[in-house]
């Protein structure tokens, strides 16, 4: 009997019966690699497509939120991709729907060209994204032999100098209370909701080492962006199982080594390290991420250019946070 299993496992790879066996003369998917989004009218996506584990997959993100598994993807032929997502939308205690996003495809040379699809409330939502390719990822840095220009300091205690708007429709909830920069988005009892923007420096800047206090009420939030790409989360998570949504986490994409924040209330300090798109972050004095490669844009990026300089921003949009001795150094 040997011989013939032989024969017959020898016939499935030839013609391709598994599904996971290209012939020799099927071109590789030029879709495989990681890819940096940018959306029409605002906002960065990141997709990463892959074949790691036997049959093609992907992850992405788009515009805000975490990175996450597709729930779908395929070639609907060589030179196009498909790619869908689902969530879930609960209507009542009895009933949901499955909201399906459809990204559709095409490379030309370098470059990607796409649509995301999907319903909304008022009919459909269709937005257009150019993509390309995200650059190598450096070596890690030795931080050791890094050499660092003269501080500054990104706040002076006494005003909001230096800092704007990111979006100048919005409302400004940062104030500076007793040499404390303090976040207090209120929303009025009875009236229009207002939306409460981010701020940034003026200033943009490249590699450096940021040093801050800050202090969460409980069940608040922010973010810290490095360069406008990559946030830093600002979390009421005190007492929490390890999660890269946690407090000091590189948003959904590295999860702390260790649990290292304090209770709600409190103030907490953060030193935080960007090298050679490699990020390092002490919490209240713990090493919780250890000089590792940030592989793309985090929910809320300003740019999916990770080579670009870029300011610094804090999320104001998100909950009551105060912040205090905010000194960046640069890399000279």
């Amino acid at each position: 009997m040997k011989p013939i299993i032989s024969a017959f496992l020898f016939l499935m790879i030839a013609t391709n019966s598994f599904g996971n066996t290209l012939p020799k003369n099927q071109k590789a998917n030029p879709f495989l690699g990681m890819w940096g989004l940018e959306v029409e009218g605002g906002g960065v996506g990141w997709l990463h497509v892959n074949e790691d584990q036997g049959f093609l997959d992907a992850e992405l993100l788009w515009i805000g939120g975490s990175v996450l598994p597709v729930s779908h993807v395929y070639l609907a032929d060589e030179n196009t991709l498909v790619v869908t997502r689902t969530n879930i939308s609960k209507k009542s205690d009895d009933r949901s729907h499955t909201i399906t996003n459809t990204l559709r495809i095409v490379k030309t040379g370098d470059t990607l060209k796409g649509t995301m699809s999907g319903p909304r409330r008022d009919g459909e939502y269709v937005a257009n994204f150019t993509g390309f390719p995200m650059p190598t990822m450096p070596d890690k840095p030795d931080l050791s032999k890094v050499v660092y220009d003269k501080p500054i300091a990104l706040f002076n205690g006494k005003d909001l100098t230096g800092w704007e708007l990111m979006n100048p429709n919005q409302e400004n909830g940062f104030k500076v209370m007793n040499g404390i920069m303090v976040n207090d988005p209120v929303q009025p009892e009875n009236g229009k909701h207002i939306s409460y923007g981010n701020i940034k420096t003026n200033q943009e800047f490249e590699d450096f080492n940021l040093k801050l206090e800050v202090n969460v009420p409980k069940g608040n939030n922010s973010g810290v962006y490095l360069r406008g790409i990559y946030e830093i989360q600002v979390v009421d998570s005190y007492g929490n199982d390890l999660d890269s949504h946690n407090m000091g986490a590189l948003y959904s994409r590295i999860q702390p080594s260790q649990a290292a924040e304090k209770p709600a209330g409190e103030w907490q300090s953060m030193d935080i390290t960007l090298v050679d798109r490699h990020v390092t972050v002490i919490l209240n004095g713990k090493k919780i991420i250890d000089n590792q490669p940030a592989w793309g844009p985090t929910g809320g990026a300003m740019s999916a250019d990770v080579l670009s300089s870029g300011p610094i921003y804090l999320q104001g949009d998100h909950g009551n946070v105060s912040y205090r001795n905010i000194v960046l150094t640069p890399v000279k």
